[in-house]
């Protein structure tokens, strides 16, 4: 049996209040690499499905957020372990729905449980408060702590769909709240495994899993008992939830898309080491990842030594299905987004831009798949989308500056602050440009996903969203605060005196 025939058999349904439900309407998933190939089916909820998640985890909450953090930790703990067992299975699963190599499928699962595990170890300050003492004029002592806000949504996109799920699960979990997952609809297969063996191990209703059309989802959303979603996705999705959410004044965090700007200074180190980095920074996962160096700014004497550095490393990219042997880089994931990175790029050309494309298309069965052969366009004119807009896709600008402040200037001059990145050989640099880049991420002569601390507070600013994932801020988004004053007899007496 080979792969893809495997893969078609693939089938998954909802999970509510501790039970897999399947449903008459169903998502079919198509595969970028292969036309006409379906990956497999997912269930397609109605809108009674999704209320009837909502009640679930309504249900659920008040047994789990009764729990200490360290109970909590516990179960999930014991919910998480195995979860590797079929992790070839996820990974090959993901890759054909998402187009993506099967390396980084496999890496997708891993960070979610990396995460997971690093998430556990923040029990012990999830419920740590504070108290405020009597003090003059305030005869009262007040203990200030935190509680769960009750059901939440966590959304997660297509590109990296379980390792994002991963930033932000487990921290709503571990602080008291009950959760419905909404994987992608059009990669759902995978998460939607993972998510479900996970649920089945938990108290019923504490962690559902709902697939389908997005018509259907507003529940998600707009149910007066939902008290939080976590979004990540595009900025224009962003702003629908946004406008969604205000209907009931649910409350949201958005990590949206990245626009962000990696700086090489005059005394940049450029050795296979770093070029490497910086190659995996803009075409990993063929570019589709919002927090992929998206502008590329360099020290005009350092522009033709870097361009030459990429080049080399463009001319070994092999384009293929991303579970062949050899495959460097897989398609786009949506002939939507292929058009629109086609059409940059050609605005690029007839603009007058330097482009140079490398590789060579797939033929046979992958023949009209969603590939895009990757590009540089050196020195545009600043004003071209292929600047100004995310390309989430395999195409970087590489443009020469001169100072340091017009590089910095440069690189804020955008409507997203998600991440940057600075390579220079002296720190006191590093931490000069990086404290004034306008984004909640800086990485120094590194820059990517593989090389994010999963410890660290991760967000964004402006239009790439509001709102911090990850650590025990992670945790604290999913919480608010309680204050509890008792009045003290003593401080009293003595403002009556």
């Amino acid at each position: 049996m080979t792969t893809t025939e495997a893969a078609t058999a693939v089938r998954t349904g909802l999970f509510i209040g501790g039970e897999e439900r399947s449903t008459a309407d169903v998502l079919q998933v198509a595969d970028p690499g292969k036309p006409g190939v379906m990956v497999g089916e997912a269930a397609a909820a109605s809108p009674e499905d999704v209320a009837d998640a909502v009640a679930a985890a309504k249900a659920a909450f008040p047994a789990w957020a009764a729990l200490s953090a360290q109970e909590r930790a516990k179960t999930m703990a014991d919910a998480i372990a195995g979860i590797a067992d079929d992790r070839d299975t996820d990974a090959a699963i993901l890759s054909q729905e998402n187009g993506k190599i099967r390396m980084e499928a496999w890496v997708d699962a891993l960070v979610f449980e990396l995460r997971w595990q690093l998430a556990l170890g923040l029990a012990e300050q999830v419920d740590a408060g504070k108290v405020l003492e009597p003090a003059p004029g305030i005869p009262v002592r007040t203990q200030v702590g935190y509680q769960p806000l009750g059901v939440v949504t966590v959304i997660v996109p297509f590109n990296w769909p379980i390792a994002i799920l991963g930033a932000a699960l487990p921290h709503a979990l571990l602080a008291g709240n009950t959760a419905i997952v909404k994987p992608p609809p059009s990669a759902p297969l995978a998460t939607t495994r993972v998510v479900q063996r996970i649920a089945a191990k938990l108290p019923p209703g504490v962690l559902n899993v709902v697939t389908g059309r997005d018509e259907n989802m507003a529940g998600l959303i707009q149910n007066v008992d939902v008290a939080k979603v976590c979004f990540t996705g595009s900025v224009n999705g962003g702003k629908r939830m946004m406008d969604m959410a205000s209907k009931t004044l649910t409350r949201v965090t958005l990590e949206l898309g990245g626009n962000d700007a990696a700086i090489l200074t005059e005394d940049a180190i450029i050795d296979d080491t770093h070029l490497d980095r910086l190659f995996s920074a803009i075409y990993d996962t063929t570019g589709q990842i919002c927090m992929n160096a998206k502008r590329v700014y360099v020290h005009r004497s350092r522009l033709d030594e870097l361009v030459t550095g990429l080049e080399a490393r463009l001319e070994n990219v092999k384009l293929g299905y991303g579970l062949d042997e050899g495959t460097t880089m897989g398609p786009l994931h949506q002939p939507a987004q292929k058009a629109f990175v086609e059409e940059i790029i050609q605005e690029a050309k007839d603009a007058g831009a330097e482009v140079r494309e490398y590789g060579e298309l797939p033929g046979g069965e992958l023949s009209g798949g969603n590939f895009l052969r990757p590009a540089m366009v050196i020195d545009p004119d600043p004003s071209l989308r292929v600047v100004t807009q995310e390309q989430f896709g395999p195409v970087i600008p590489i443009i020469p500056f001169g100072t340091e402040d017009e590089a910095i200037a440069l690189a804020n001059d955008t409507w997203g602050g998600l991440c940057g990145s600075v390579w220079t050989a002296d720190p006191a640099t590093a931490q000069r440009i990086g404290s004034r880049l306008e984004c909640g991420y800086v990485w120094v002569n590194d820059h990517g996903a593989t090389r994010l601390d999963l410890r660290a507070p991760f967000g964004g600013m402006k239009q790439s969203g509001f709102g911090r994932e990850q650590g025990i801020e992670g945790v604290r988004a999913f919480q608010d605060t309680r204050s509890i004053a008792t009045i003290d007899a003593d401080a009293l007496a003595a403002m009556a005196h």
